[in-house]
């Protein structure tokens, strides 16, 4: 019988409703789902199974903080479950940084990995899309440890994507080998001397404009500017679908075509939606756990729920171990 995935029911803005729905949902579409949270909060699961939690992180808490301190949180007792084998992944809409704590101290650490990275898939319209890794674990790196991304961020490119050979690239400020700060120029010097092995497949630095393009398979850098680059995307691509949208609706359009051209759009805009793809995949942790947006819905859960599915069927850790290896 396989293992469910345990789900945060009380970490998100929309919480807990949005994620109850949203592992009913799952549970429909033929998910094994369990909501860990408390059940007087929770409302009606449906056929969905509880495991009771009675403490809630919040999102403005000190991640560190809260992990130490609120054993029976919902966040804690996700992790719990998986590390104790009655689960087989974690999902949360939660603290980011709480949501990475309890799979890191719970989970521990796969052998030879020396911090974890989160990997978020980043939509390329009409292309395979790109992995950022990291976009917000780490906000000081060390150049091994941008090594070790890239051999993470590959083997998540060829298991969830099905990219057979990964082409890797440096995020930096010019193509060129000289450019970039002193972490981005001892990196570069790194992976392009082999450091990552031949599973990687570097090509140079890449620039912020060729993360949404068929460029690079996957794009390293450190966390604080991959969460910069993702937050950017995010509310960039708002921004132009509204415009567009607004720009159809304005009066003096006819609309018959506003709607035709609307239609047209539409797959356009679910492909750009991150709810498409339910959530990062933290890499590097002795365990699936999947980091979804805050601001989740149902239909994001459900994906993100998937996501986890995936990762557990397809044998991310273990294939991110083997990669991992010979540099520990």
């Amino acid at each position: 019988m396989a293992l469910p995935v345990a789900v945060d029911g009380m970490g998100g803005d929309r919480a807990p409703d949005a994620i109850v729905a949203g592992a009913r949902d799952a549970l429909n579409a033929g998910h094994d789902v369990v909501l860990v949270g408390d059940p007087d909060r929770m409302g009606d699961t449906g056929n969905v199974p509880v495991m009771a939690a009675l403490e809630v992180i919040e999102m403005h808490e000190d991640p560190g903080r809260a992990v130490r301190l609120k054993k029976d949180s919902s966040l804690i007792r996700a992790a719990e479950a998986v590390r104790d084998g009655h689960a087989s992944a974690m999902v949360s809409a939660g603290n980011t940084g709480a949501a990475m704590g309890a799979a890191l101290f719970r989970f521990g650490r796969i052998k030879g990995v020396a911090r974890p990275a989160i990997a978020t898939v980043i939509p390329v319209p009409g292309s395979t899309p790109t992995v950022l890794a990291d976009s917000g674990a780490n906000a000081e790196c060390s150049a091994a440890w941008l090594v070790q991304f890239a051999q993470m961020g590959a083997v998540f490119s060829r298991v969830r994507l099905g990219v057979e050979r990964p082409r890797v690239g440096l995020l930096s400020i010019g193509e060129e080998p000289g450019k970039g700060n002193s972490l981005a120029k001892e990196a570069f010097a790194l992976l392009h001397d082999g450091a990552a092995g031949p599973g990687v497949d570097f090509i140079g630095n890449v620039e912020g404009r060729d993360v949404m393009s068929d460029a690079a398979d996957v794009v390293v850098t450190d966390g604080f500017t991959g969460n910069v680059v993702l937050k950017t995307l995010e509310g960039s691509m708002k921004f132009a679908m509204g415009a567009v949208v607004n720009a159809l609706r304005s009066p003096g359009v006819d609309k018959s075509a506003s709607d035709a051209i609307l239609a047209t759009l539409l797959p356009l805009a679910a492909e750009l939606d991150p709810e498409t793809y339910g959530g990062a995949v933290l890499l590097g942790v002795d365990g699936v756990c999947v980091i979804s947006h805050g601001s989740s819905s149902a239909r994001a859960i459900v994906n993100a729920i998937g996501v986890a599915d995936r990762a557990v069927a397809d044998g991310l850790v273990s294939q991110l171990a083997a990669a991992v290896a010979p540099a520990g």
